[in-house]
């Protein structure tokens, strides 16, 4: 393949055609959603046709008031996403940047990192209560140890060439991770967080399933009980299209920080 492809490897692609081809996408998952739905190949009991999905959102809006669930919903995984950046990100540059501290905590770390959010629901509701501290800690466990340890990894792959100089002109062991680590590591780090806090979407439905009373997560229960599968699917649209429109608002944050990085 020529160099000059828009297919070679790591070739970037400008602006408008990046933006062009992300629509098409979206367009033909919407055009084979319609195409299933009212051609029959699914019965509308398991599937909304995407005409009754935005009737059925639309009513959220105006019967339910849909609004207060989605800033209900946005408050709770910003809290527990900030909750864990609080704790996570130092701890993991003290992991990354000092092995004794990694030698002593990764191995509980890596272990707690695969026990599922969902599974310590009912210790969180006997501990917490069925109230808000519940549901961020279950966003909070769910993020927390995964940022952990991408941050200690990040920090850990720091230039020895860069801390060796660093050493040889005096800086003390301090400034070697305040002016060296650091400041290498901060587009990582930030790049870090943007994933994480996608996590964070996953992990507010399954804290909402139980005893929530207002939510995205518990509208779909609703919705379930009464077999409105538009409700649902409108619902989970809007998961994700608050998800994207924060991924990308963090994405431009990051690349206004980070112009070198996001130039590459």
């Amino acid at each position: 393949m020529r160099r000059g492809s828009p297919f070679a490897p790591l070739r970037p692609l400008a602006p408008g055609p990046r933006l062009g081809l992300g629509v098409l996408f979206f367009a033909l998952f919407l055009g084979a959603w319609a195409a299933a739905t009212y051609g029959g190949l699914i019965k509308p009991l398991f599937l909304a046709d995407p005409g009754k999905t935005l009737r059925s959102g639309v009513q959220l809006f105006v019967e339910f008031g849909f609004l207060q669930d989605i800033g209900i919903t946005v408050f709770r995984v910003v809290g527990g996403f900030l909750l864990a950046a609080a704790v996570g990100v130092p701890l993991g540059i003290l992991m990354g940047a000092f092995k004794p501290f990694e030698a002593l905590l990764e191995p509980f770390i890596s272990f707690a990192r695969y026990l599922p959010a969902s599974a310590f629901i009912p210790l969180l509701i006997l501990w917490a209560g069925v109230g808000e501290a519940q549901k961020l800690l279950v966003i909070f466990i769910g993020a927390f140890f995964q940022l952990v340890l991408m941050i200690a990894v990040v920090i850990g792959e720091t230039r020895r060439d860069l801390m060796e100089a660093a050493y040889t002109l005096g800086a003390g062991q301090s400034s070697v991770v305040r002016r060296v680590m650091l400041p290498g590591a901060a587009p990582h780090i930030a790049e870090t967080l943007r994933l994480v806090l996608g996590w964070a979407w996953t992990y507010v439905i399954v804290a909402e399933l139980v005893g929530a009373e207002a939510g995205i997560g518990h509208r779909i229960m609703d919705s379930q009980r009464f077999l409105d599968t538009g409700q649902m699917i409108f619902c989970i649209v809007i998961i994700g299209l608050i998800g994207l429109g924060s991924d990308l608002a963090v994405k431009r944050l990051n690349a206004w920080l980070f112009p070198w990085y996001a130039s590459r």
